[in-house]
């Protein structure tokens, strides 16, 4: 599934092919996606589009009447193709700009969503979303003030979005890695000291991610078709009976939460 790093990947890639042009028509050829596609997307004419930015996993196309909210899902890809370029049958949604270039929307699992608003602050999506890693409101202080009291597993507490956003499955357990925190280690039980470690530690792997394209999986490709980097640089994420990076001892995993989690028992400590 595409985390934040690859959905910040994708918003830079098509910014420059899309951001100040105009959209002439949307063209949707599936409307059954994770929830219905909005009707007024159909409706989008001779709009401009004025900028591009990222709430959570969600990509925001911004125009001059409102927003399209774009969620890629399991599977979901962006591309840009031309309008002689051949259709997919994955191929849901075409938007058509005015200087030749698609934004083609491909998803082989539909869990994706394309989404209308002309009021982003009050976006019902949004309103429940914690803060942006990379922002400065992340911060330890706001960690450790959230983990009080709760009495779940760290890697469950990460990767809640009423926490933090953005922090997905791959890089909850490499940051948990490099913590030398356990992911079964219980919310409430941080100090201080971990809740520092753990916000410079999430900040600089998504920062790292981003800049080496996003995670390669395979479900996800940059919009020019090129792949991710940071796969290379993965610690624990899918390397069980793998040797640990630190110490050798075979790296293992466990289900929580309904994902598998990966860590050294040695290391990482509860």
């Amino acid at each position: 599934m595409p985390e934040l790093p690859e959905v910040e990947t994708t918003k830079n890639g098509i910014n420059p092919y899309i951001n100040g042009f105009m959209i002439e028509k949307i063209i949707v050829r599936q409307t059954k996606l994770r929830w219905e596609v909005s009707k007024e997307l159909t409706q989008i004419t001779q709009q401009k589009i004025i900028g591009l930015s990222r709430r959570a996993k969600y990509l925001i196309i911004h125009l001059e009447t409102g927003y399209i909210i774009g969620h890629l899902g399991m599977s979901g890809s962006l591309r840009i193709v031309k309008s002689t370029d051949a259709i997919d049958k994955h191929d849901h949604i075409d938007i058509v700009i005015n200087n030749g270039n698609i934004l083609r929307y491909n998803d082989p699992r539909r869990f994706g969503a394309w989404l209308w608003t002309d009021n982003l602050e009050h976006f019902h999506l949004f309103l429940k979303l914690g803060p942006e890693p990379l922002s400065e409101e992340f911060n330890a202080e706001y960690l450790f003030k959230k983990s009080r009291k709760k009495q779940v597993p760290l890697k469950t507490f990460l990767m809640d979005n009423a926490i933090v956003v953005g922090v997905g499955n791959i890089y909850a357990n490499e940051t948990l890695f490099l913590c030398g925190l356990h992911p079964q280690k219980i919310a409430s039980s941080l100090s201080k000291k971990q809740c520092t470690m753990l916000v410079e530690q999430i900040k600089k792997v998504l920062s790292t991610a981003i800049e080496k394209g996003g995670t390669t999986l395979k479900d996800f490709l940059q919009p020019d078709g090129r792949p991710g980097y940071f796969a290379q640089e993965l610690l624990v994420y899918g390397q069980k009976d793998k040797p640990c990076p630190n110490c050798a001892t075979k790296i293992e995993s466990v289900i929580i939460g309904q994902r598998n989690s990966f860590f050294c028992k040695k290391c990482q400590k509860k």
